[in-house]
């Protein structure tokens, strides 16, 4: 375990479950009180650690050693890390390759989906370690009873301040698939921001509203301050959901380049050409206290080959008073 790690548990916000839901699981849960888990089959429990609610989390919030500096510009990154279950094809490599990207972009904070942990290796705590930040981690899929689980995490190059807030954004009739958004309060020499790492469903209608509850999630929980929103919203930049977000968020590579083609993944055909080339990934800025504006923005991978099946989104925010 890294440095001053905890494991916690965190009861997270989540999507109302439907009567029906509610009268199932109930009733599976006094089924399985009589039986007694000891005594269920292999399978049952194995089944049963994977529907497990999210709300376990890791967390380091003090970064080794902690920076002592002037407010200036702030560098954030977010990136998909594809954990490629169940092959995890190049999976040590490939995060190498992107803290080696993390430290030459000198990033501030990090911002991370599709985190892997398997029995013999956890990528949450290799990173913290590798970077020496500070960190959160929280468990969104599998289980460690089935040999592999992913999860989203938040790094910081500055202290995190108080407990971390957690919202299940799927729906709740599916405990085995869920989609989640991670949020810390990072004390930064600037001031206090908030930072969300967020990854939303693949189902058009499903991805509308997750959008529209973080939107509001976000806003309640920012209460004036600034607010840096990042992830894989798989939701390319055309869709509704996105042109209706954006009227309350900064899209932080929209505010520097106005126009053009900015893939963010993209699906091969075998020979090589893409079929699919889309913008999924983003870092939008929720404006507030402090007030920051974007000064630099780009889309990169990793100079070694690529970290992932999404390119990483960069962005370099100032205090307006050091641009003004």
């Amino acid at each position: 375990m890294s440095r001053n790690t905890q494991d916690i548990y965190i009861q997270p916000h989540r999507e109302e479950h439907s009567k029906f839901y509610r009268q199932f699981w109930s009733s599976v849960k006094r089924l399985l009180n009589r039986i007694g888990h000891d005594r269920l089959p292999e399978f049952a429990k194995v089944a049963m650690s994977v529907a497990e609610s999210s709300g376990r989390v890791s967390l380091q919030c003090e970064p080794y050693p902690v920076p002592v500096e002037e407010c200036s510009y702030y560098t954030v990154l977010s990136a998909n890390l594809w954990h490629d279950w169940p092959r995890f094809k190049g999976l040590k490599r490939r995060l190498e390759a992107f803290a080696d990207l993390a430290e030459s972009e000198r990033a501030d904070l990090i911002l991370l989906q599709e985190v892997a942990r398997t029995p013999t290796f956890r990528a949450d705590e290799w990173l913290a370690e590798r970077l020496n930040m500070a960190y959160v981690y929280s468990r969104a899929n599998g289980s460690q009873k089935i040999g592999f689980e992913e999860g989203l995490g938040v790094y910081s190059r500055f202290p995190l301040k108080r407990l971390p807030y957690l919202r299940q954004m799927s729906q709740a009739h599916n405990p085995f698939s869920r989609r989640l958004a991670l949020g810390v309060e990072v004390d930064t020499p600037c001031g206090e921001i908030m930072a969300f790492s967020a990854h939303l469903g693949l189902a058009r209608k499903q991805n509308a509203k997750q959008l529209r509850e973080l939107h509001g999630w976000v806003d309640q929980l920012a209460s004036g301050r600034s607010a840096i929103i990042a992830g894989d919203f798989n939701a390319p930049e055309h869709t509704h959901q996105i042109k209706q977000v954006r009227a309350y968020w900064q899209d932080a590579f929209r505010e520097i380049y106005e126009h053009g083609h900015a893939a963010t993944h993209e699906i091969r055909w075998p020979w090589g050409g893409a079929f699919l080339s889309h913008r999924l990934d983003y870092i939008f800025l929720q404006p507030g206290h402090p007030e920051w504006q974007v000064v630099d923005v780009k889309h990169i991978d990793a100079n070694d080959g690529p970290h992932s099946d999404h390119r990483a989104v960069l962005a370099r925010l100032a205090p307006t008073h050091l641009v003004a």
